[in-house]
């Protein structure tokens, strides 16, 4: 089997001698998923999600045996403007109340580079579950300077459609396509 800098990194990561799968929790003072879409042909438009929570569990010996976790709160959703996440939050987009979430769990994991893999999983968004994939990178595997215990650090792109998760008001002309681009960092589990 080769041997990747992706999988070395996972097995790095891992206690060494520990052949199970081990937790990490993700910080969610350093995660984001940032999105974007086409406004009318004008402009682009940016928003994030923060604060959101999840797990990563990596197997040392096989890294496509590894799995992720997360919960997004919708509600939690910044763009700008105030006017416009009351507009996406309403019955025309979300209809969104406190505790709504949007979830990913992955469902396979292919090691496709030094540092790279390709991350399919269910996103369940507006009470609908689809297949996507990730396109991930693994940024960093080591210990963190200040906590002195293993930490990971991911970067992913992925583009979703917002009318398949019937959020696709006023689509085609606010583009349908929404990119994504999400940074994680994650600490091991005590």
């Amino acid at each position: 089997m080769k041997t990747t800098l992706f999988a070395a990194a996972l097995a790095t990561a891992a206690t060494a001698g520990y052949a199970a799968p081990e937790k990490y929790i993700l910080d969610s003072s350093h995660s984001q998923v940032v999105f974007d879409y086409n406004h009318l042909g004008f402009s682009t438009t940016y928003g994030m999600f923060s604060g959101f929570e999840g797990e990563i569990m990596f197997d040392a010996e096989n890294p496509a045996d590894s799995s992720i976790s997360v919960a997004i709160p919708v509600m939690s959703m910044f763009t700008g403007w105030e006017k416009r996440e009351e507009h996406i939050m309403s019955d025309d987009f979300f209809g969104a109340s406190e505790g709504d979430l949007v979830t990913f769990t992955s469902t396979g994991i292919e090691v496709t580079g030094e540092d790279t893999a390709k991350i399919t999983g269910d996103l369940t968004m507006n009470g609908i579950t689809k297949s996507l994939v990730l396109d991930a990178k693994l940024n960093q595997a080591a210990e963190h300077p200040m906590a002195s215990k293993p930490w990971l650090g991911f970067d992913a792109t992925t583009t979703l459609v917002r009318s398949e998760f019937e959020v696709g008001k006023i689509a085609p002309f606010v583009s349908d396509e929404v990119n994504v681009f999400i940074s994680i960092e994650a600490m091991k589990a005590e």
